[in-house]
């Protein structure tokens, strides 16, 4: 079988502003949506969009909303997919937008500042009404992009000054969590002794406030936190797993209990835990800022925090629909999975 040749000279809007007869700067108008402001015919802007379709000029979803007043489109970047919490997002997201009728666009940005602002202007070049910046590493130039192009923004997970956002309450599910573990430390070791603290990373909001929440648990069990117990040595299992063997290798003190960040560093936590033989054929006493059924497999309790996960989708499409924010910031409480399971 043979392929038709491929077309080597690429369409410009030049071409398309010679082909329609009138300007470029009138055809990128067309193209990017904002032809209405402009006050250029509807008539000019249908002969822009058929021509385009026709000379193959890469804009067949943009060319489909020029005939809406609205396109329906919202969007939403996320850090990872690999992660029971952010794949419960997406899902969620999903759900939710097409079940008022919206259509959800999705893509992955690997904590990557540039990549993220390389995919909130591919979306906005798709014409999102809103878009939802989830674990953004610099949320408030999402909202500044978006801004300028005449959508909507919020932010989910990690918060930003610009556009209402929407978190985890970071603070009360740690402190819960870590007074947990220290109550497991002295039912399990017979005595309380500070935790280590390990993932994620010291610059960002939700890290500070777990850690936060962290050592204020200890200081109400009547304990000081080490400072060379905290390692927000980043998210990547790799790391976590480095972080550990460095400070293993040093000969510095191993602790009997440990709070890990997320189910991502938990996974670097438990490899290094088997690889050492450190523990034995025990597991520390452990718990976990994050949610995965499957962590109750590798045995020793290890307790978790589940991020509300609906609450804060619920939270986020609120907004939307009523294209409004009753504060700033919203705090969604984490689910506290040991009541659950006792309940």
């Amino acid at each position: 079988m043979q392929f038709p040749p491929r077309q080597t000279k690429k369409t410009t809007i030049y071409d398309l502003a010679e082909l329609a007869g009138t300007s470029a700067s009138a055809v990128s108008s067309v193209l990017n949506g904002t032809w209405k402001k402009r006050r250029i015919s509807a008539k000019l802007a249908e002969k822009v969009t058929r021509l385009a379709q026709e000379q193959g000029y890469a804009v067949n979803m943009q060319a489909s909303l020029l005939r809406r007043e609205s396109s329906r489109i919202v969007g939403m970047i996320v850090p990872k997919y690999d992660n029971r919490y952010f794949g419960s997002i997406v899902e969620t997201f999903e759900t939710m937008a097409r079940e008022r009728g919206l259509f959800p666009i999705v893509t992955c940005t690997r904590r990557d500042p540039e990549l993220e602002v390389e995919a909130a202007r591919e979306m906005l070049g798709y014409q999102v009404e809103w878009l939802i910046a989830t674990g953004a590493t610099d949320p408030d130039r999402i909202t500044d992009i978006c801004t300028s192009a005449g959508a909507r923004s919020l932010n989910l997970d990690l918060p930003g000054s610009r556009a209402p956002s929407i978190i985890s309450d970071n603070f009360a599910g740690a402190y819960g969590l870590t007074r947990r573990i220290l109550d497991n430390c002295q039912q399990r070791l017979g005595q309380m002794s500070p935790l280590m603290f390990v993932g994620g990373r010291a610059s960002d909001h939700n890290t500070g406030e777990r850690l936060r929440g962290f050592k204020a648990a200890h200081q109400d069990a009547g304990l000081s936190p080490d400072p060379s117990f905290i390692l927000p040595c980043g998210y990547a299992p790799e790391k976590a797993e480095a972080a550990l063997e460095a400070r293993w290798a040093s000969g510095s003190a191993m602790p009997g209990g440990m709070f890990v960040n997320s189910t991502i560093s938990l996974e670097g936590v438990v490899h290094w835990i088997k690889r050492s033989g450190h523990y034995g054929q025990d597991m520390p006493v452990m718990g976990c800022f994050d949610w995965d059924p499957f962590v109750t497999l590798l045995g020793g309790g290890i307790e978790m925090v589940r991020q509300d996960v609906p609450a804060m989708l619920r939270a986020v499409f609120s907004i939307i629909d009523s294209g409004e924010a009753p504060e700033p910031i919203i705090k969604i409480p984490p689910i506290d999975m040991h009541e659950m399971a006792e309940a």
